[in-house]
C-alpha cells in the first residue's frame, strides 16, 4: 500500500484551489497513540492523523473511506470506491467489509518491494517511514520542483536497490504497475496535473510527518482527481522511464 498511497493521493494545485468544504471540521494534526494503527501507506495514514478517517485506523467503512479521502483531497467517489475494494483485500477475515490500515501491511497484496518510503518485507519492518530509504527517493529531486523525469529516476533508482538487495525480491505486473502510480499521485495530489510538476517541498513535507502540506501553502483543489487523471499521469512516468533506460 506504498501502493496506494497512490491510489489515493490525487490532487491538482495548478488550477484554480479552494479550501476545505465550508462544513468540514478544523482539520488538526494528531500522531497515532498507543492503541492507534497506522500502516504502510502514507496517505490514509495521514488522513488518520488528521482525522478525515477515523483517528484508531481501525475497521474503517467504505463511507468512512469514500468521504475522507473526498474532503481531503478530493479524490472522484467511483475512484474511492474502486479503492475501497482493493484496501479490502488486506483483510484476511472471510467476507470482510472493513480494512484496518495494519491490514495494509500483509506483504504482496497491495503493500510491495521498492517503495518510495518504507524497507522492504525481507528487511523487516515494510510499513513504518525509513529516512535512508526516503533520503535516496528525494536525492533525485534536485531542483524546487519535482517533474517527471525527476519522479521517474527516483521511482527506478528504488526498484533497482531493491532488486540489487534484497534476495527475495519480487515485483509482479501488477506491483510494478502500482510503482508508477505511487508516483503519479504524489504529484497529482499535490502538484499540477497539466505542467506535470510538483513543489519538492510538499512532497518531502507529506512523506515526513504524514500530514498535508497546509501550512507550506498547498490547499485541496476544486477539481476531482479521477482514474483516468491517474493513468495518464502514470504513462507520462512510463515513458520517461524508457528514456531514461535507453540513456535519452
Amino acid at each position: 500500500m506504498k501502493a496506494v498511497i497512490t491510489v489515493i493521493a490525487a490532487t491538482c494545485l495548478g488550477a484554480s484551489v479552494s479550501a476545505l468544504p465550508a462544513d468540514h471540521p478544523p482539520v488538526a494534526w494528531r500522531p497515532a497513540g498507543p492503541s492507534d494503527v497506522r500502516g504502510p501507506c502514507p496517505m490514509l495514514n495521514t488522513l488518520a492523523n488528521q482525522d478525515f478517517i477515523p483517528h484508531h485506523g481501525r475497521d474503517l467503512t467504505e463511507e468512512q473511506v469514500v468521504n475522507g479521502l473526498k474532503s481531503s483531497i478530493n479524490l472522484a467517489e467511483d475512484f474511492s470506491r474502486s479503492f475501497f475494494k482493493a484496501g479490502l483485500r488486506t483483510n484476511l477475515t472471510p467476507n470482510a467489509t472493513t480494512f484496518s490500515l495494519d491490514d495494509l501491511s500483509h506483504h504482496n497484496i497491495l503493500e510491495h518491494d521498492a517503495s518510495l518510503s518504507r524497507r522492504d518485507y525481507y528487511d523487516g519492518d515494510d510499513h513504518s517511514f525509513d529516512s535512508a530509504t526516503f533520503d535516496q527517493t528525494r536525492s533525485y529531486w534536485k531542483e524546487p520542483m519535482i517533474d517527471v523525469r525527476q519522479a521517474a529516476q527516483a521511482r527506478q533508482a528504488r526498484v533497482d536497490t531493491s532488486n540489487a538487495t534484497n534476495p527475495t525480491f519480487s515485483l509482479s505486473d501488477a506491483a510494478k504497475k502500482t510503482t508508477f502510480i505511487e508516483s503519479s499521485a504524489y504529484m497529482l495530489a499535490f502538484g499540477d496535473k497539466k505542467a506535470g510538476s510538483v513543489q519538492k517541498a510538499y512532497i518531502e513535507y507529506f512523506f515526513q510527518n504524514e500530514r498535508l502540506p497546509t501550512e507550506l501553502g498547498w490547499q485541496r483543489n476544486n477539481e476531482e482527481i479521477t482514474a483516468a487523471d491517474l493513468n495518464s499521469m502514470s504513462q507520462k512516468l512510463a515513458i520517461a522511464t524508457q528514456e531514461i533506460q535507453e540513456g535519452k
